[in-house]
C-alpha cells in the first residue's frame, strides 16, 4: 500500500506533531509505504525562502526520511504533469501536481488537510 503525503502533512510530520490526525492516517503512517511528490520539494522550498518555515527543503525530506521512512517518488514528471492537465478543480499548480501524482501511482492514499484536496480526490485521509 502506498500512501503521498501533501507539503503540509510533511512539515507537521517534520516538526513532530501528529496532533489531529486520524486513526485511518495514524494507520497509513504505520504500514504504508510513504512517499512524496517532487513538487512537494519545490513548495517546501519556496516556503523556506519566504520565511513560513524553518528548514530548507532537504533538510526536511532528509527528517522524514530518517524518521518515518519517507521517500522521494520517482514517477517521470511527464506522467505526472499529464495527469495534472486533468485537474482542472485547482488553481494552485502544488496542488494538481500533488494530487496528480498519487493518481497516476495507481490512484494511492493522500495524506492531507486540505478539504479541497478531499472534495476532489476520494482517496484522501486525514
Amino acid at each position: 500500500m502506498i500512501a503521498y503525503l501533501d507539503t503540509n502533512a510533511v512539515i507537521r510530520l517534520a516538526q513532530g506533531s501528529r496532533r489531529h490526525v486520524g486513526r485511518e492516517v495514524a494507520r497509513l503512517i504505520e504500514r504504508a509505504e510513504l512517499l512524496i511528490s517532487p513538487i512537494v520539494l519545490l513548495e517546501l522550498e519556496l516556503l523556506y525562502e519566504i520565511k513560513r518555515i524553518k528548514l530548507p527543503s532537504r533538510d526536511v525530506q532528509r527528517k522524514v526520511e530518517a524518521e518515518l521512512g519517507v521517500r522521494l517518488c520517482s514517477l517521470p514528471f511527464a506522467e505526472i504533469a499529464s495527469a495534472a492537465l486533468d485537474e482542472k478543480w485547482a488553481r494552485d499548480p502544488f496542488d494538481r501536481l500533488i494530487v496528480a501524482n498519487a493518481k497516476a501511482n495507481g490512484f494511492a492514499w493522500l495524506i492531507s488537510a486540505d478539504e479541497k484536496i478531499a472534495e476532489n480526490y476520494q482517496r484522501t485521509v486525514w
